[in-house]
Order: C-alpha cells, then sequence, then structure tokens
C-alpha cells in the first residue's frame, strides 16, 4: 500500500480510513494540494469545492470516532463527471445551455455512492452534453491528457480519465454512449468498466445506448464501486431485474479454464504498429497466467457501428431539438453539426436499427458460445495530438475522429458490458489499453480477468509526472 495518500487506490484508501490509519481530512487535503497542482495543466475539474469538501471530511471523521460508519466509502473524496445531477447542486453537462442548471434530483448511481459514505470533492470536465470522442470543448477548453498535456483525454468523460489518471481523485463516474469511458481509458492509462446499472439521473444523450460505469486505477476498485451502484431501481424503466454477483470477490478468482476469444478481423485490422504489439503482449500474459486463447469469427462489426451511429444521431437530435431551435447559437460547432446531422435520419431507418439489435445479439451470442470474454484494442491508436484531432486540424482530421470510436461502438449496439484496462505503452509514454467485452450481465467475469491482469503487470500503478 503507497504512504503517500493521494497514490493509494480506491480500496486502499477506504480500508486506510475505516481503520483509522488515515483521516478523511488528511485524504482529502492531500487530493486538493495535487489538483491546485495539477489543475493549471490538465482542465479536468468543472468545479473545485475545497472548503465544503473539507468540512464534509472533518464530519465523516468525527462520525467514525464515534463508531458511525455510514459504508464502505465512509469519507472517501471523489469527483465525477458533471452531468450526474446531485439535487442542490449546479450540474453544467458540459454546455452553455445548462451552465446554471440546478437538478431536483439526484441520480440513483451517485446517491447509492453518497449513501455508502463519499466526500462530494467538486465536478469533473467532460465533452459537451457528453457528444465528443475527444475530449474537446468549444465552451471550457480541451482537458489535457496528463501523460502529454499536448495529446487528448478521449471523450466524452475526459476529466474522469484524466483525473484519475493524475491521483486528482480515487475514481470518478463516467458515461458511455459510443465509449465514453473505455476511450479514456486507454487513452489516460486507467481502468473504465462500461456497466448494465441504472441511469436515472443521468443527463441522456442516447435513451437506448447509453450506459453509466466508474473509471478507476484497477479493476478491484472499478468492483467495489460496481458492487455499490448495481441493482433494480424503480426510477429507471429499463434497469435490470437479474440477480447481482459478488463483483468484488471475483476479483480474487483466477484465469484458469476461462477461454478468451481474440476476434480473426476488424478488430485486429488496420492497428496502429504499437497497439498491435501492446494487443500480442497481453494476450501472451493471459495465456501464461491461465487462459484458453482461441480464435472467434465475429459477425460484421461495421454494420454494428453504422447501426450505432444512427440510433445514437436520431436520438440526440429528438432531446435537443428544443434547443436547437431556440439556442443554436449556444452550441459548440462540432456539437451542433452532429445534433443536426442527426435531424436528417429517416424514422424507418432508425426504427430497422433498433429492430435489428436483438438479431444482432443473438448472432454474437452464437459467434462467441463457449467464450468467456472477448478480448481487443480499445482503439487503433494512441492518443493522437489535441491540435491534429480538432475541427481546425486539417482535412484528415474528421477521419481521425471518426476512427477512435471504430472498436467501441458495436458494444454499445449490442448492450454489453466492457472493461478497458491499461495494458501498456508506446515508446513516447502514452496509455494503450485493451477492452475485454463479456457476456450480457457478467461484469464479474471481466473483472475477474481484469485484476488477475493486473495481480502480474504494473501498468495500472505508473503515475504520470507534473508537468514543468
Amino acid at each position: 500500500m503507497s504512504r503517500e495518500p493521494a497514490l493509494m487506490t480506491l480500496t486502499e484508501v477506504a480500508r486506510a480510513i475505516a481503520m483509522k490509519q488515515a483521516s478523511s481530512h488528511e485524504v482529502t487535503r492531500a487530493l486538493l494540494h495535487r489538483i491546485a497542482q495539477w489543475q493549471p495543466h490538465l482542465n479536468a475539474f468543472m468545479s473545485v469545492e475545497a472548503e465544503p469538501a473539507l468540512k464534509a471530511a472533518e464530519a465523516a471523521d468525527a462520525e467514525l470516532a464515534k463508531g458511525n460508519v455510514r459504508g464502505p466509502l465512509h469519507g472517501v473524496p471523489l469527483a465525477h463527471k458533471d452531468m450526474y445531477y446531485d439535487a442542490g447542486h449546479v450540474s453544467t453537462c458540459g454546455s452553455l445551455i445548462r451552465r446554471d442548471f440546478v437538478p431536483t434530483v439526484t441520480s440513483t448511481a451517485l446517491q447509492r455512492l453518497k449513501d455508502a459514505g463519499q466526500v462530494r470533492l467538486g465536478t469533473l470536465h467532460l465533452a459537451e452534453f457528453a457528444y465528443g470522442p475527444t475530449g474537446h470543448n468549444a465552451h471550457y477548453g480541451p482537458v489535457r491528457n496528463p501523460w502529454n498535456v499536448a495529446h487528448i483525454t478521449g471523450g466524452s468523460s475526459s476529466g474522469s480519465g484524466s483525473s484519475v489518471a493524475a491521483r486528482l481523485t480515487f475514481a470518478a463516474l463516467g458515461s458511455d454512449t459510443g465509449g465514453s469511458i473505455r476511450m479514456p481509458a486507454h487513452f489516460c492509462g486507467v481502468t473504465g468498466l462500461k456497466t448494465t446499472v441504472s441511469r436515472a439521473g443521468a443527463m441522456p444523450l442516447s435513451q437506448s445506448l447509453d450506459t453509466v460505469g466508474p473509471l478507476a486505477r484497477t479493476a478491484e476498485d472499478c468492483a467495489l464501486l460496481l458492487a455499490l451502484m448495481a441493482g433494480p431501481d424503480p426510477a429507471d424503466s429499463t434497469c435490470s431485474r437479474e440477480p447481482l454477483s459478488d463483483y468484488v470477490g471475483a476479483t480474487k478468482g483466477s484465469l484458469k479454464g476461462l477461454k478468451i476469444g481474440v476476434p480473426a478481423s476488424f478488430y485486429v485490422d488496420d492497428l496502429d504498429g504499437e497497439v498491435a504489439r501492446v494487443l500480442d503482449e497481453t494476450i501472451a500474459v493471459l495465456k501464461r497466467e491461465g487462459a484458453d486463447i482461441v480464435t472467434v469469427e465475429l459477425p460484421d462489426q461495421r454494420q454494428l457501428s453504422a447501426a450505432s451511429q444512427l440510433v445514437l444521431a436520431a436520438e440526440a437530435a429528438a432531446f435537443h431539438k428544443r434547443w436547437m431551435i431556440e439556442r443554436p447559437q449556444d452550441y459548440g460547432p462540432q456539437v451542433l453539426m452532429r445534433l443536426q446531422n442527426g435531424l436528417a435520419v429517416p424514422a424507418i431507418t432508425y426504427l430497422e436499427a433498433m429492430r435489428w439489435r436483438g438479431p444482432a445479439l443473438a448472432a454474437h451470442n452464437a459467434a462467441t458460445a463457449g467464450v468467456d470474454a472477448i478480448i481487443a484494442p480499445a482503439s487503433p491508436v494512441p492518443a493522437p495530438t489535441i491540435e491534429e484531432s480538432d475541427v481546425g486540424g486539417g482535412p484528415n482530421a474528421p477521419a481521425m475522429v471518426q476512427r477512435l470510436t471504430l472498436f467501441t461502438r458495436p458494444v454499445n449496439f449490442l448492450g454489453l458490458p466492457s472493461l478497458t484496462i491499461p495494458s501498456g505503452f508506446t515508446k513516447s509514454g502514452l496509455p494503450v489499453g485493451m477492452q475485454l467485452i463479456g457476456r450480457s450481465f457478467d461484469e464479474a467475469t471481466l473483472l475477474t480477468i481484469g485484476a488477475a491482469f493486473q495481480r502480474v503487470t504494473d501498468y495500472h500503478d505508473r503515475v504520470p509526472k507534473l508537468p514543468s
């Protein structure tokens, strides 16, 4: 266990506070010190609530001294993507339109973490209305990658990925509609879990594709958060009533007897050379640890990706139609263009894409029968620079941005859980992540694989250096 509080994992710091080896006030002060150092370089926070956080930490310490424990996160300071509604607190959603929006409800996922004892540290930056894969934001500026501040973090959970990587928060909630948890995890070198838990009270983008989940340092940390957030929710009619697994217990499991599939095509085609190398090295580690590695032939993933984009475009445009008519000047140009494109999707095309989801999942399940998980790169490339991926980044910028999400969108269309784990670094020091794609509602197996990999590697333990 790290002696410096800010460098502990979520699991370690929760245990240290519970055992009174560290106080919530001490831990909160340590994070605020790092935030003061890093925030000018990263732009990862939307708001830093130092005084309220320290007061809440003092109250948590006083409760603990009296033997009152709120839950597994008692006194642990956390910050989350600024689209999780918290009643009475501004939630900008990364936009001008909601710059002063104060919700009257609290999201289910966030409320369950509050009930477990977390301390509110502030809110984290994101792409405008969570609609962007890079981390650019026309209103509040880009979030920067702590491994190299000239590079993107990935989006839309840009502040979540950047702040967890820089050790400014122990974990952060993100959202994933087309890869917005998994891409920041890949580009920033953290662990990100696309889950199947309640979305109630989180800003919607696409009601059919939206998912929520944590970004943290380890699979064990993600398991702890999932265990607290999972379960039926009457506020979300789409929320499953599937029985829950022992997610934390799953992280203690072995890879022996597990069968992991490597796609024969698509996810291994036209990869950046260093991403291809990291994929091969990751497969070798999994095999050495006892996993049975097999090749799988998946249905056409490009069709899934295209269908996902159609559904997202139509549903996002429907949600934003009134604001597009009344306040188009308050959108960033790239987000407005994407939303307007959604207005051009014919209803029949949208309905055909939605009707195909069931058959597409059935075909995927048939192709992966007997396989416990699929491994694939989270993105074909390491993080590009902010400049080359911006709207003014030249004629290749749109194609580059489109390529970033190529490997994540099919998973959203199928509605499957996915875990991205830090798996290596490029020669220039940029992180590379691999995504594990699971069976429906089987986050537990993904967490078993991720934790087993992290027990024998140290990519998740590496810490970026403060820019000079």
